[in-house]
């Protein structure tokens, strides 16, 4: 077996040659030596080179390169995965800034779209809903014993793209990775699950090669039956989980998470992922506008679970800087479908009732449509020094409306936060453009860098990878019970604490992409004592949480292996 430790002592392993080899988490190539060659019946099966970790890294790395599309580059990283772990975390860490676009957003979108495709090895679980019956029985296999992390998805609302079904799964296995990656923690602790309960996709299900369950799409009382029978599985099955909901339709994301978060270690990290890192870019570009956070007037395109979860986390932010709580709520604009979401129109949802805007506040506005008050107009008359996009509508930052928001306001703080990138809300170097250069900019998805009067700077990846790794650590370091609102506050602080702006007003809004373990390591760290505060962990002193911190961050490189008889 595998070990999820990273001691000097051998790993014990019970199986031998070509078993050993097909085992991903123990395969180490021709980086067997030659006593494990000799030991675990390995001649013949490899070629007779004997090579090291940064040879076999430098040969993956070429072979990725070579490839003339990202999405090629995406299925030889996954193919990697599923034949040598240690080796694609290895290479992976080295090359972060490269591969993290890669193996999560903006690729993963594809590979989503075409996971039946390419799918050629199982990972993580399938849980379809004609097997309701049987998932106790399948999360019972003894080898997800060492399980302590669950990244779950139902394949519904798939990044910007929409249903994807089975193929859903890319993201719970992309999740997952950086898991890994940014926080370090042991892949065998860690268990991508997909609920198949159909799709309403009909390029799927026409799709001969389509791999999940040919039905439409379970909704209502079925479909809360069955996510119910899962989560009583899966605490039945480890009391002490951690699980994260991911890409859910927003009819049901929010409602998942209200419904669950008092009885399981669970957060939404569209939700409140998002909403955490778009409040610490936020805070970070404040060291540059010099706009306190209680000046700040918000708009948000995108009204939806993740533009909600954005306005509730800084909403409480500006609060607790001495805003008055109804003075706070004025200070958002929230642009869905209908335009702004003001006191009186049909539809409002339980998440969008907090941020309606009173009809008294917009009578004087000077409006083209009276009856729906567009982005354009919210620019105009409210003036806001915010505008965040989450709505998946690519281009929906039209020229019109940052020119016009650019006209109110000296440094426009503008976050399109929507991906894959062919959704964002706008392009960097448009919008640099459009303020004459004096945009603050974070997008969700990677963009080249953009040039303004022969100067070029860097785009900021405004991605929640800077908050969930460090957030799982933290709660697996402090053995929570719980995940809080609190954390996700604090993690927001320390990205923005860590942010180059905080030395040089000049410099980039988050830290660099290489520097994400970094990132997690301390955003672990304050997670697990505000889990304390919170009280959703047992007591224990900041040294000793530190040192378990630590101690649970894995290295991937390859250790001596030692052959032990099967129990």
């Amino acid at each position: 077996m595998s070990d999820t430790t990273d001691a000097g002592k051998p790993i014990q392993v019970s199986v031998t040659g070509f078993d050993l080899i097909n085992k991903s988490m123990l395969n180490k190539g021709v980086a067997f030596n030659q006593g494990e060659r000799d030991t675990f019946r390995l001649h013949g099966i490899l070629p007779p080179h004997i090579g090291t970790m940064d040879e076999q890294i430098e040969r993956r790395l070429k072979g990725m390169r070579s490839f003339a599309t990202d999405f090629e580059r995406y299925a030889f990283l996954r193919e990697l995965q599923d034949s040598n772990e240690t080796l694609f975390y290895a290479l992976l860490v080295r090359y972060i800034e490269e591969l993290l676009p890669l193996v999560y957003t903006p690729t993963v979108g594809e590979g989503c779209q075409h996971f039946s495709e390419i799918w050629r090895k199982p990972r993580g679980l399938f849980l379809s809903y004609p097997n309701k019956q049987r998932i106790r029985d399948i999360l019972a296999d003894p080898r997800f014993d060492p399980v302590r992390v669950i990244v779950v998805s139902d394949g519904e609302r798939i990044l910007g793209l929409g249903d994807q079904g089975a193929g859903g799964m890319g993201i719970p296995i992309g999740k997952l990775s950086l898991y890994t990656a940014c926080a370090g923690i042991h892949p065998d602790l860690t268990l991508p699950i997909l609920l198949d309960v159909g799709t309403n996709n009909s390029e799927r299900l026409s799709n001969p090669l389509y791999i999940g369950w040919r039905h439409e799409r379970i909704v209502g009382a079925e479909y809360d039956a069955f996510v119910e029978e899962f989560v009583q599985a899966v605490v039945e099955r480890w009391p002490h989980i951690l699980l994260q909901w991911e890409d859910f339709a927003g009819s049901n994301a929010s409602r998942l998470l209200e419904k669950y978060r008092d009885r399981l270690c669970t957060f939404n990290d569209d939700i409140q992922g998002t909403a955490s890192i778009a409040a610490g870019t936020l805070l970070a570009a404040i060291n540059v506008t010099g706009v306190k956070l209680t000046d700040q007037r918000i708009a948000v395109l995108g009204a939806g679970s993740a533009g909600c979860g954005i306005s509730n986390l800084l909403l409480r932010a500006m609060v607790d800087a001495g805003l008055a709580e109804d003075q706070a709520r004025a200070s958002f604009y929230l642009v869905d479908r209908n335009g702004l979401i003001v006191e009186g129109m049909e539809g409002i949802t339980p998440a969008q009732t907090p941020f309606v805007q009173q009809r008294d506040a917009v009578d004087t506005w000077v409006l083209e449509k009276p009856y729906q008050i567009g982005l354009l107009e919210v620019m105009r008359n409210a003036k806001p020094t915010v505008l965040i996009g989450v709505s998946g509508q690519a281009g929906a930052f039209t020229e019109p409306v940052i020119r016009e928001m650019a006209k109110h306001v000296q440094r426009p703080v503008i976050f399109p936060l929507s991906n894959p990138t062919s959704r964002s809300e706008g392009i960097p170097q448009h919008l640099m453009e459009w303020t004459d250069g004096r945009a603050l900019i974070g997008t969700g998805s990677p963009f080249s860098p953009v040039t303004w009067n022969g100067k070029t700077t860097p785009v900021d990846q405004t991605n929640n990878s800077y908050i969930f790794p460090g957030i799982g650590l933290g709660v697996l370091g402090a053995r929570a019970r719980r995940v809080t609102d609190g954390m996700f506050m604090v993690a927001a602080k320390v990205v923005a604490a860590m942010s180059p702006t905080a030395q040089d007003h000049n410099g980039r809004l988050l830290p660099p992409v290489d520097q994400l373990r970094a990132v997690s390591l301390a955003v672990a760290k304050a997670v697990a004592v505000q889990a304390q505060t919170d009280g959703v962990a047992e007591a224990c002193d900041e040294t000793t949480l530190a040192k378990r911190i630590e101690a649970m961050v894995w290295e991937p490189r390859y250790r001596p292996y030692e052959l032990v008889k099967p129990s």
